[in-house]
Order: C-alpha cells, then sequence, then structure tokens
C-alpha cells in the first residue's frame, strides 16, 4: 500500500560530501552514468546469484536487462534494471548514509583539493573512496530511486534534492528491481556538464565505459519507432568482452576487429596474447602485439599503456602502470575482478596487486615475443625491426627480467646478412673464444670498415655490429650471456697476434723511443702510445680504456643532457704499416725535426676520423694535412 512520504535527515558526512559532490571540480562528470550501470550489473548478477541458491524464489531471470530511457522535455535521464532490488532497510544503510569508516577523511581530503583547486587530486580521491551512486548529483538537481527486492511486494521510494534532507515512501506498484531517475541540471558544456539527454551522447558514454558489460542495455533506438522494422528498444552495448571467452570460440576476425577498435590500427594484430589467473588474485587479459611501430612510439609525451577494466567495466585507458615503458606498444585490456570500480592512478601506483599482475604480464609478454622467434621467425622479423630498440631498452629497466630479454634479442653481425640471436652467436664461436665481440656504431657498412674489425676478419671471428644508440648504455652494464662476457673490440687490449713472446719483445724494443716520444706530443690528447694486436692495414686506432665510456657514449648522454668527461683515450700504431715504420726511421734520424710532430698529430687525427669522430681541432687537421701534401709533391 502506497504511503505518505517521510522526510529524514543525512548523516553529518554524507551531507558534507553531497555539497562537495555538487560543487566539486571533478572534471569527467560523465562517469556518473558508469556508476550506475555498475551498480545496475551488480543487481543483476546478485539476482542470478540468489536465484541459483533459493529454488522458492519465484522471480523471472529469462530476460535481465539495464534500459536506459530519456526525456529531454522534462529534462530526465533514467536508468533501469529488473535485478534483485532493495527492500526499505537496505535503502536505508546505502543509500541514506555511507557506511564507511573512512569517509570523515574522505571528506577532509577533498575539501582540501577543492581548496587548492587541484583537479586531478580530487578525481583520484574520488576514485579511492568510492561514490558510486552520489555521483548522480553532479549532473542532477534532484534524483529519485524506485525499487523493489526480488521475492518482496512492497516497493519503496527515495528521494533527494542532495541537501539535508531525503524522503521515503512505501509503494505497492512498482516492478522488480530498481530505477534511478535524474532530474537533470542544464547542460553547461564549458563545465563539461553536458546534455545527458542527447541519445548519442549516452551511446557514447556507454560505448566507451560500459560496452562490454554481461547484460543487454537497451535504449529507444535512434530512428524513430514508428518507421518500418524498428524496433522498440534496441541494445547498445556490445558485451563481446572476448576475454571472457573460451579460446577455442573466438575467430581470429573476431580478435583482429577487436584489436582495430582499441588500437585504432588499419592493420591485423602481429601476435595475440591471452592471460587468464585464477586464485587469490583474478584477471583475465587479451593483449596485442602490433604490426606497426607508431609515429609517436618515442616520443616522451606520448600515453601508453592497456586498458583496464574491473569486472567487464571500463576504469581507464593507458593503464601504464600494468607493463613497463619498455613494453609500451603492447595494446590490449586488463579485466580484473578484484580491484575497486573507482580505483585511481595512485591506487595503481602502490597497489600490490597491481605489482603482481605487472611481473605476469610482463613474463608473458617476453614468453611471446620468445615463442615468435622459435617458431615464427618471419614475423619475429617483422616484431624486432618495428620495436627492437623499444624492447632492448628493458635491459637497463628491468633487471629481473634482463636475461630472458636478452634471449630474445637479435643482432646484426659479420657472420651473416641476418641478424643473429646470442644463442646461436654462442654456438658459432671458434674453439677456445671465450667473449662475445661486439663494436657499437652508426651504421653496418660503417663499423664493418673500422680499422678495430682488421684483426677480426683476418681470423674469421665473428663481431657483433650494435648500431642502435642504446646499445652503446645497455652493453656496458651486461655482465655475461650463457657465461661467455662481453668485449668491446674498441676497448681495452686486444690480443690476436699469434707472434712469439720474443718477436714481440724485440719489436717492442725496436719502437720503444718512437712511442714514448709520441706519448709526450701527444699528451694532451692521449693517455698512452702502444703498439697495436688488432691491425693489420691501418696505420694507427684510437682505443678507450676497459671502463671508460666510448666517445659514443659521452655524445649520448650529452644529447640527453647529462654531460659526463671524456677521458683521454689510447693510440695504438700498427708497427707492420709503412708510416709507422717510416715516421719511425725519420725520428731515429731527425728526432729534432718539428714536422714529424705535426706527423705524429696527423696520425692521430686519421685515428679519430676512421672511427667516426673529429679531431678536437679539425681545422688545423686540415691545415697540416696540406702543408705536408703540399711538401710532398715539390720534393
Amino acid at each position: 500500500m502506497t504511503t505518505q512520504a517521510e522526510s529524514y535527515e543525512f548523516q553529518v558526512e554524507t551531507r558534507q560530501l553531497l555539497q562537495l559532490m555538487i560543487n566539486s571540480i571533478y572534471s569527467d562528470k560523465d562517469l556518473f552514468l558508469r556508476e550506475l550501470i555498475s551498480n545496475a550489473s551488480d543487481a543483476l548478477d546478485k539476482l542470478r546469484l540468489e536465484r541459483f541458491h533459493d529454488d522458492t524464489l519465484d522471480v523471472d531471470t529469462s530476460d535481465l536487462h539495464i534500459r536506459i530511457d530519456l526525456d529531454a522535455e522534462a529534462r530526465t535521464l533514467t536508468i533501469a534494471d529488473n535485478g534483485i532490488g532493495m527492500s526499505r532497510d537496505e535503502v536505508v544503510d546505502l543509500i541514506g548514509k555511507i557506511a564507511n569508516s573512512g569517509t570523515a577523511e574522505f571528506v577532509r581530503q577533498l575539501k582540501e583539493a577543492q581548496r587548492e583547486q587541484e583537479g586531478e587530486q580530487t578525481e583520484e580521491l574520488i576514485g579511492r573512496f568510492g561514490v558510486g551512486f552520489y555521483s548522480s548529483f553532479m549532473v542532477a538537481d534532484r534524483v529519485t530511486l524506485i525499487t523493489r527486492r526480488a521475492g518482496q511486494s512492497e516497493a519503496t521510494q527515495w528521494e533527494s534534492a542532495g541537501e539535508a534532507t531525503y524522503t521515503l515512501q512505501a509503494l505497492d506498484d512498482a516492478p522488480q528491481g530498481t530505477s534511478i531517475t535524474l532530474h537533470l541540471k542544464p547542460a553547461d558544456p564549458e563545465d563539461r556538464l553536458f546534455d545527458y539527454t542527447d541519445p548519442r551522447k549516452v551511446r557514447e558514454i556507454v560505448t566507451r565505459y560500459s560496452d562490454f558489460i554481461t547484460w543487454p542495455i537497451r535504449m529507444v533506438p535512434l530512428a524513430a519507432p514508428e518507421e518500418e522494422d524498428v524496433p522498440e528498444f534496441e541494445t547498445v552495448n556490445s558485451r563481446k568482452a572476448l576475454w571472457t571467452r573460451p579460446a577455442s570460440e573466438v575467430t581470429d576476425e573476431e580478435y583482429a576487429e577487436f584489436y582495430r577498435r582499441i588500437s585504432h590500427d588499419w592493420n591485423d594484430p602481429l601476435e595475440t596474447i591471452r592471460l587468464n589467473i585464477e586464485g587469490t588474485l583474478q584477471y583475465q587479459a587479451l593483449l596485442f602485439l602490433p604490426e606497426r611501430a607508431t609515429a609517436n612510439l618515442f616520443s616522451p609525451d606520448a600515453k601508453h599503456g592497456v586498458q583496464l577494466y574491473v569486472n567487464r567495466v571500463f576504469v581507464m585507458d593507458d593503464a601504464e602502470e600494468l607493463l613497463p615503458g619498455y613494453l609500451r606498444f603492447v595494446k590490449g585490456v586488463v579485466d580484473s575482478q578484484d580491484l575497486a570500480l573507482n580505483v585511481s592512478r595512485e591506487i595503481l601506483q602502490q597497489d600490490r596487486q597491481i605489482e603482481a599482475m605487472r611481473k605476469r604480464l610482463t613474463k608473458r609478454v617476453i614468453q611471446a615475443v620468445k615463442g615468435l622467434a622459435t617458431n615464427e621467425p618471419e614475423k619475429y622479423g617483422k616484431f624486432w625491426g618495428e620495436f627492437g630498440r623499444v624492447l632492448k631498452e628493458g635491459l637497463l629497466q628491468d633487471f629481473a627480467n634482463r636475461d630472458a630479454i636478452l634471449e630474445v634479442c637479435s643482432f646484426e653481425t659479420t657472420a651473416q646478412e641476418e641478424p643473429t640471436s646470442l644463442k646461436g652467436y654462442v654456438e658459432r664461436m671458434q674453439e677456445g673464444q671465450e667473449k662475445i665481440f661486439f663494436l657499437t656504431g652508426d651504421s653496418r657498412p660503417a663499423l664493418e670498415s673500422s680499422p678495430y674489425m682488421e684483426a677480426f676478419k683476418a681470423k674469421g671471428l665473428e663481431v657483433l655490429l650494435l648500431t642502435d644508440p642504446i646499445d652503446e648504455v645497455w652493453v656496458d652494464g651486461m655482465p655475461e650471456f650463457d657465461g661467455k662476457q662481453f668485449q668491446s673490440i674498441a676497448k681495452g687490449e686486444i690480443d690476436l697476434d699469434e707472434s712469439g713472446e720474443s718477436e714481440r719483445e724485440e719489436q717492442k724494443e725496436q719502437f720503444s723511443d718512437l712511442l714514448t716520444w709520441m706519448g709526450e706530443v701527444l699528451t694532451k690528447d692521449v693517455k698512452e702510445v702502444r703498439l697495436s694486436h688488432r691491425l693489420t692495414t691501418s696505420p694507427a686506432c684510437v682505443v678507450s680504456d676497459q671502463n671508460d665510456a666510448t666517445p659514443q657514449l659521452v655524445q649520448l648522454y650529452k644529447a640527453m643532457g647529462q654531460a659526463i668527461p671524456q677521458e683521454r683515450r689510447i693510440l695504438e700504431l700498427n708497427p707492420s704499416h709503412p708510416l709507422v715504420e717510416g715516421l719511425r726511421t725519420a725520428h731515429q734520424a731527425r728526432p729534432e725535426d718539428a714536422r714529424l710532430a705535426e706527423t705524429a698529430e696527423l696520425v692521430h687525427g686519421m685515428a679519430l676520423l676512421a672511427e667516426g669522430t673529429q679531431p678536437d681541432d679539425p681545422a688545423r687537421f686540415v691545415q697540416l694535412l696540406a702543408t705536408q701534401l703540399g711538401e710532398s709533391l715539390t720534393k
């Protein structure tokens, strides 16, 4: 029997919260509809579960759904479900007050955020505590809720203008479930308060936030119902949460269509990755490796990350906390059953469950790349060409997975035209070879013609050609692979000479005076001049000490605004080269000849140019070279 409405006062904290919600600086007011749809979906889930446990419950569960009705003339939006509904006592407990011990703290922090005018902070606070139904008052002057619990005959009407009081009234003619009617505020686009009686705007919100809800969400078709073959209501959400369906029931085309939809990429995905974790932490993931890199892949301002859902309800785009930055090319969705719907980015950064999910998802993506490398080399080649440089960032960022990342990397090599894995390199190592040799630089042709390569070519030793800028950084910090240490052929002492000990000592004695003299002449530029055992055709090369930074690494840090000092390097001379032998003979005959010191400068400058580095004073180098060439022509 319908009774007269009775007025009640909100709790003090609830009243404060309502006022803050109404007047807050919460920017995305569209979220009110996500909250209400999520509540309706929960009500339908609860009804189905209760019907399963109670055979005596006399309810019809054959057409469970959510319906949204719009009335532009009355400026109302009504969302209704035929779910579990609420009794009068439940309305009082769940709607009339906030049964949450954290409410006072929430109100205090929300006030502070409002005073400081920090919109993002306010949004995070709202997300942290969860306000659900109360978000309606961001867009409505008055809210009317009518609900009848399944199995009960009496319904309850709750109504409030979001101020100090609300009214309760018993009804006897309401349908099972809950309907919420929002008497909407006037639209104000400048305040991002849109016209929520516009069916296109409402459909847009449903598609964005609630497209994968299990239950159908119905609205009046955009076409007029009186037109031929137009139904009275149509379902506006796709309900195609592919990650919840068995893999055997999903076609490749469905995966491709879903990928194109969430990535805005016209191409099909290169690889699809599914993950279904059950236990204390439950979540599903549907991830994709794209075929092509986006134009902003290396832009520091570009957003990245997968989409996060909670029980099929969209929470946020670009949840970068779920995957590390070096996997920023991965597209897809993660759907958790254990997170709160209003989870904020602050919670994502602090939550242990998120950290556990991140670790599992990261390992699964790396495993997928390894699967491509092992079983589908053509696909892997495409992937590596597009994303290899990004994946190698993980060698610097993710020490826990560094070995796994290194296993799926491939590199240019002198042994073959196609890139090689480190495993392949180790398998081809010569008998007695203990180190993985590499050389860093700008391009393969430049490295192949480098003087550092001469002895290695002569001995048939394979050298990795590392041409990505990031190679300069990670390789120095990589201790080993498969028990083999990495060795730059442009650093430290490389001895591939098979000469006998006595022959070496004799050679060293022959060139002793020249080495000492050149060390004094070039003391500002080099820390040592010594004989080389890595050169066969070039007169000289410049090398770094084993633990010193290469010139390329110094330039890389300089470009990033992190200047590091350039240590003096070592000049190595090829004792069998005519120029070096001639300089030794000339120095023995004319040790005071000033032109010999200029020749020593030229030898050092040529060594720098051969490795791709400019002399400190290019103009002086050119002048000295021109002078000596001119003199040679007049003799």
